[in-house]
């Protein structure tokens, strides 16, 4: 089965940035979440500017991987936003089924 990909834009919240030390041992303990859900969390990547971190993930569909982001929300350490991702060849499926 093809996984859909997915990038999550994420900001702490009050509670994640007063919890700051933790954020390590809370990235890892999502990533063990996510993978229980059937969710693969490919790249954390803890980032300056805007966003406090980017995370790269496939889940087998849409429901999963807000099942998972909403899950995620419930810790109350991280807000995120979503967005859908196309590989060059769902990318090309898309542009053939075009008019």
């Amino acid at each position: 089965m093809d996984m859909g990909k997915y990038v999550l834009l994420g900001n702490w919240t009050d509670k994640g940035a007063r919890e700051v030390k933790d954020t390590v041992k809370r990235s890892r303990a999502a990533r063990e979440a996510f993978a229980r859900m059937g969710v693969n969390a490919r790249e954390w990547i803890f980032t300056l500017g805007q966003y406090d971190v980017v995370l790269t993930v496939e889940a087998p569909d849409d429901e999963t991987l807000t099942r998972a982001a909403l899950a995620l929300a419930l810790q109350g350490n991280l807000r995120t936003t979503t967005l859908r991702g196309f590989g060059e060849s769902e990318m090309e499926e898309i542009l053939g089924a075009l008019p």
